[in-house]
């Protein structure tokens, strides 16, 4: 089921009970590393969170992001694959590249500095031929753009999406997107005007809880709806809070949430307190390099599931 309805969403998922057999959370997951890290300027015309009047250091991104790997692999396996100079800001590898189990999915990436990472032979290998993984290709498709887990954020335990619309994702996308990872409900709704990723506005934390900056939504109803779902275990972002990357927050287990340093710092007491009571640890890593790139600790990390 795919709807547009705040009200149809949450009497479908009322009905949902968890997959048996499901993880919530990835048993995995890989990075691509900064190569002559560099600012994309058609990835600026729809990234709010780019400033391209600032400079960059590149071995700085290379030593953060490093050191972000190193602090990943505390919750799960961790691969790192060689960066392409010819994609300088190819960080961000979760909106090209995701997984379900036993498939690896490719996106239709707006623009084309980002549409020439889905060509990387050697990552589609690894997951065709050493796992063994179904390839679900999108990336040739003219009629329709699917940024993958930058727009669809996903209740895996569930079979959940969430699916924000903009530039990044439209409703065929969602569609292949809802066909490509095997969801059992999809709740599409529009992002609010410069907003061009779901995953900057709404983290869902292993099944169990929702962080969301309600500004980065049309219509208001659809972040009230989504933490009425999880039975108001949700964290209310503030628009400071949002654009230090708040809501750019991944669970790689069951008891931590990552974010940036910089966005962990905007948390207050209360939202910690929070994440304490419903059994997380709050871990960060410091990314101000990479963050000048429009993403967050999220945007870096591809799930393997």
């Amino acid at each position: 089921m795919i709807t547009r309805s705040p009200a149809a969403f949450l009497q479908a998922f009322a009905q949902l009970a968890p997959i048996e057999g499901a993880a919530a959370t990835a048993r995995g997951a890989f990075l691509v590393t900064p190569a002559d890290f560099a600012l994309a300027t058609e990835s600026a015309r729809d990234n709010r969170y780019m400033d391209l009047s600032q400079s960059v250091e590149p071995s700085h991104a290379l030593a953060q992001h490093a050191a972000l790997a190193q602090a990943l692999r505390e919750d799960v396996p961790i691969i790192t694959f060689p960066g392409d100079a010819h994609t300088p800001d190819a960080v961000f590898p979760n909106n090209v590249f995701a997984t379900a189990p036993g498939r690896f999915i490719i996106g239709r990436m707006r623009h084309p500095v980002r549409q020439r990472e889905a060509e990387r032979t050697d990552i589609r290998a690894f997951f065709r031929d050493v796992l063994g993984y179904r390839e679900i290709d999108l990336s040739a498709r003219s009629d329709l753009v699917a940024e993958l887990t930058g727009s669809l954020v996903i209740d895996r335990a569930r079979g959940v999406g969430f699916c924000g619309l903009s530039e990044r994702c439209d409703e065929a996308g969602a569609r292949a997107m809802h066909e490509a990872f095997g969801l059992r409900l999809t709740f599409c709704f529009d992002l609010a005007p410069g907003e061009y990723h779901t995953n900057v506005v709404l983290a869902l934390l292993a099944g169990r809880a929702a962080m969301l900056a309600p500004e980065g939504f049309v219509d208001p109803a659809v972040p009230e709806a989504i933490a009425r779902a999880y039975g108001g275990r949700a964290i209310t972002l503030s628009a400071a809070q949002k654009a230090s990357f708040a809501g750019n927050a991944i669970t790689l287990s069951d008891r931590c949430v990552w974010l940036s340093e910089r966005a962990a710092d905007s948390l207050t007491t209360t939202q910690r307190e929070a994440l304490d009571h419903w059994g997380f640890q709050l871990r960060c890593a410091a990314l101000d390099e990479i963050e000048k790139a429009g993403g967050s600790l999220r945007c870096c990390v591809a799930e393997i599931y």
